[in-house]
């Protein structure tokens, strides 16, 4: 099951609430964060219980994705801090959670924004690769674009949580999409997704057609490139944009269709291979 990525501004306010309640006598001590070491690399600033050696390969992929999201987007970027924080125990991930963010559901990982940082919680595991680099593009695009509407935000962090060697290329997604074009006779619809403000709107398939938009623009002709980094470009200066659906459709009048079948062109090349 997908994970969800909860909005920040959900986040930040649950927060808020757990350090009230954890103010009140007489409350278990809350789990504290990892801070035995700490490395910093780049933008990012790794806080965990164990040991984590500068030249780890996740730690230099990690540290690499902010130049691989940032140049196709054209998005020049920021030295505000990430802050990274690596529990070894899973239980103790788990109970940090259930202390400070009561009522949300556990999950491996997960990015949260307030008005002052910008922070990734995670566990080390064997998918913790794949959670880090889906959680730490959150970051990255949050320090650049602290406005970026929910569905776009997690189809571009679905696009950079695949390992660097895919270019963005994510099958699980391509596979459920397919799938749902044969058996269910489903269409994209972008106006639909853009509509979204929670996270607990979207489900897999809505992740799923997330990144495909997204990996569709940056691998289609320089126009439709150009109109999402020209989306992002002012979302950036003015804090607002008009809709991508909206620019896309001055583009081709009907562009789910376009969508649909290059979804199902990248999974018969899947098939091919």
């Amino acid at each position: 099951m997908h994970r969800l990525c909860y909005h920040s501004i959900v986040l930040a306010l649950l927060a808020v609430a757990s350090l009230a309640q954890t103010s009140c006598r007489g409350l278990p001590k809350p789990v504290s964060l990892p801070e035995t070491h700490r490395l910093e690399v780049g933008q990012l600033v790794f806080h965990s219980d164990f040991e984590l050696p500068r030249e780890h390969r996740l730690v230099r992929e990690l540290a690499l994705e902010r130049e691989d999201l940032c140049n196709p987007l054209g998005l020049a970027a920021t030295d505000e801090p990430i802050e990274v924080y690596l529990f070894r125990d899973a239980d103790r991930y788990r109970e940090y959670l259930a202390r400070n963010f009561p009522g949300v559901p556990s999950r491996r990982a997960f990015f949260l924004e307030s008005d002052t940082r910008l922070a990734v919680y995670a566990h080390w595991s064997d998918r913790v690769a794949e959670d880090l680099r889906h959680e730490v593009a959150h970051g990255y695009l949050h320090a650049v674009l602290p406005n970026l509407p929910l569905w776009i935000d997690e189809g571009l962090a679905e696009y950079f949580e695949v390992p660097r060697g895919l270019a963005g290329l994510n099958q699980p997604h391509i596979e459920l999409l397919a799938d749902s074009i044969e058996h269910d006779d489903w269409k994209p619809n972008l106006r639909r997704l853009e509509a979204f403000s929670e996270s607990s709107q979207m489900g897999q398939r809505e992740y799923a057609e997330s990144w495909a938009w997204v990996y569709f623009m940056l691998n289609s002709p320089p126009e439709r490139r150009a109109l999402l980094v020209d989306y992002l470009a002012e979302l950036r200066a003015k804090g607002s944009s008009k809709a991508l659906s909206a620019r896309l459709a001055a583009l081709d009048a009907a562009p789910e269709g376009p969508l649909t079948q290059y979804v199902c062109t990248l999974q018969r090349n899947a098939v091919k291979k």
